[in-house]
């Protein structure tokens, strides 16, 4: 399709990771056209809150504004925090996907992953987020099962596929055979609560206050789910203040201590994923035996994730390729088949 056509005519469907720490839209026939951070910055101008930025605009500013621009992230867990900016948003982020505004009278048609624990209330909110945003018609579909799709995984056979997607919100763990999960479930850990598990403890360890900006890149940077016999070389540097003094510093700091600071989030994704096997039944069971696991997702990134699943479960584990990209690909895909179709959860009309 003539790109220029599509931005002239809008998208007429995509789909939508609505993630607490990025936000990533695809659309059919032209693949991935928007990853962003899932931020909104506010600003009050005589009294007046208008929103000032979105995305990547809004992530720069996190820490760094005067009094009257605070920044925001409308989503906690993977569940939305609050409606308004959620719809401001998206509304924002489908107007860029789109190419900015154009002649169609109607929205895209849209599908949206959702955790599979999000309840009835939580899965309505998403829905009206979208609908109120511009969406035209909007759909659910399980983020564990649309990571599977994105993955590439063989969900559409007859054998037991595993899926760990490990989001910014939210850990979800699936098993899958003849496109339906046979077992889903969802814990509220991932990249976030990693991020502030390497802050808490460099406060703990170091005196050193550091914000969540400052900890998340220093998580991608030399982060690790274990430590090995490397780990202490390896070294980044990051800035804080000195709780003890009000001085400003930069500190060192090792792989073998981010491996410690991550120690009881890891912990925890393993912990998700035994519970999971622990649910396969005996012929899925030997399924995943032999052809193991895969990991989805920013937490997919962890340096060492995949060995500590390999260590803790026996079974082979592999990183997927796009791992960032998979529930909005996956999505993307399963909108696009009628067999998956009917089981989206039906539009929920203009709320």
């Amino acid at each position: 399709m003539d790109f220029n056509l599509f931005n002239s005519l809008g998208a007429r469907q995509m789909a939508i990771d609505v993630g607490t720490a990025n936000t990533v839209i695809y659309v059919p026939g032209e693949g991935i056209v928007l990853s962003e951070p899932s931020v909104v910055a506010l600003e009050v101008v005589g009294g007046i809150q208008r929103v000032r930025a979105v995305g990547s605009d809004a992530k720069i500013l996190m820490g760094k504004t005067a009094d009257n621009i605070r920044t925001y992230r409308p989503l906690v867990d993977g569940v939305i925090n609050d409606l308004d900016l959620t719809e401001q948003m998206i509304k924002h982020f489908i107007a860029k996907a789109t190419g900015g505004p154009h002649l169609m009278s109607r929205g895209p048609e849209v599908v949206i992953g959702v955790p599979s624990a999000s309840t009835e209330v939580e899965r309505r909110a998403i829905q009206a987020a979208a609908i109120n945003a511009g969406a035209r018609d909007v759909w659910l579909i399980d983020e564990a099962l649309a990571a599977a799709i994105g993955a590439g995984l063989p969900v559409e056979e007859p054998v037991g596929s595993m899926v760990v997607d490990i989001g910014g919100g939210t850990t979800e763990v699936a098993i899958i055979a003849l496109k339906r999960p046979t077992y889903s479930t969802s814990e509220r850990v991932g990249g976030d609560k990693m991020d502030d598990a390497i802050a808490s403890y460099v406060r703990m360890k170091h005196n050193v206050e550091i914000g969540p900006v400052s900890a998340e890149r220093i998580k991608k940077e030399i982060g690790s789910a274990k430590s090995t016999p490397e780990a202490m070389k390896i070294v980044g540097h990051v800035g804080g203040r000195d709780v003890t003094v009000g001085n400003l510093c930069e500190i060192e700091l090792s792989q073998a201590e981010m491996a410690e600071a991550l120690h009881d989030v890891v912990q925890q994704i393993v912990e998700v994923v035994a519970r999971g096997l622990g649910h396969a039944g005996a012929e899925i069971a030997s399924d995943i035996i032999n052809r193991g696991l895969v990991i989805t997702g920013g937490g997919a990134l962890l340096k060492n994730m995949d060995t500590v699943l390999r260590d803790a479960t026996g079974l082979p584990v592999h990183v997927a390729e796009e791992p960032l990209t998979c529930v909005a690909i996956g999505a993307g895909r399963a909108l696009q088949d009628a067999e998956y179709r009917t089981e989206l959860h039906a539009p929920s009309g203009a709320i």
